[in-house]
């Protein structure tokens, strides 16, 4: 009887024993691949399971979280023969457990190397300026050519970001003058572009003052205006022509006449006295002041 109760014992604490060695607990990140008698029985995870006891193992945790992995391209030549080195941050992560532990054997690594490859690939297939000129044209290419290659490894690369390109001083001081030479040659064609509406504003304004010459004269009158009430003390040269088409000959008498009106107290004209030429002026002669020769004498002193 005693023999039997120890017997049921160790049968017991062997099912115990092999019961806890077959739980797994899988965390909620995580993935585990299970190999039944060394063939790929699936994946497990996450929480509690079992596994068949001395059947199926798990020799592979697999993490699926989004992992950051910065990578470089150092000295890489772009299509027009420029010498850079551009600095990259990728976003990636597993999808697949399975073909991630079975197809690559090392996944982060692979991941790594084909990163490394289609950045240098990209960059010998783009000139220069479209290298630092158009980063995100580059970033999404560079994505959907390493999606498509990490897929078969149950990898998804999410993104790429160019963080940094580096050039050499000498490339770079060149760089530098030539967007100086771009900027002042938008300048200049900006400032052509301008020359030819003002033009074209100034043909449209002459061929409706040429049509309407009343208008001139009022726009002339209004600067003329403009310019004497700003208060500046300046001379204005008006010619004659434009005096008498615009009738301010007879404008500025009638204004002359009216202020010399309001100068006298009983309303006429003071008369004004004539002011001989100089020809009609007498002339006087000053007599011509004579001076001693010799020094005066002095007194004999006693």
């Amino acid at each position: 009887m005693e023999v039997g109760t120890i017997g049921l014992l160790i049968i017991a604490l062997l099912i115990i024993v092999t019961i806890l060695s077959s739980l797994r607990i899988c965390s909620e990140w995580e993935r585990k691949v299970v190999l039944r008698l060394g063939r790929f029985g699936g994946v497990r995870g996450p929480g509690i399971f079992f596994l068949l006891p001395y059947v199926e193992r798990t020799p592979f945790t697999i993490d699926t979280r989004v992992v950051t992995s910065p990578f470089q391209a150092e000295q890489t030549l772009t299509k027009d023969g420029a010498s850079v080195t551009v600095d990259a941050i990728m976003y990636w992560r597993v999808v697949d457990a399975g073909r991630a532990a079975i197809q690559v054997a090392n996944y982060s690594q692979a991941v790594m190397g084909a990163a490394a490859g289609g950045l240098r690939d990209i960059i010998g297939r783009n000139d220069l300026s479209t290298v630092l000129s158009q980063r995100r044209e580059l970033d999404e290419q560079l994505t959907v050519t390493l999606d498509e290659q990490t897929e078969p490894w149950g990898i998804k690369v999410q993104s790429v970001q160019l963080r940094d390109i580096k050039v050499p001083d000498n490339l770079q001081d060149a760089l530098s003058r030539m967007a100086q030479a771009e900027r002042e040659r938008q300048a200049r064609v900006i400032l052509g572009e301008s020359e030819i509406q003002v033009a074209q504003q100034f043909a449209q304004a002459g061929e409706l003052y040429r049509e309407h010459p009343t208008a001139l004269h009022l726009r002339g009158m209004n600067m003329l205006y403009e310019t004497m009430r700003s208060g500046v003390a300046s001379v204005i040269v008006v010619p004659s022509s434009a005096l008498e088409t615009m009738n301010l000959g007879m404008i500025g008498g009638i204004s002359s006449l009216a202020s010399q009106n309001e100068s006298k107290p009983d309303g006429r004209p003071q008369p004004q006295m004539p002011v001989p030429s100089p020809s009609t002026q007498p002339t006087v002669q000053m007599p011509r002041p004579t001076f001693p020769t010799q020094p005066p004498t002095l007194p004999p002193s006693p």
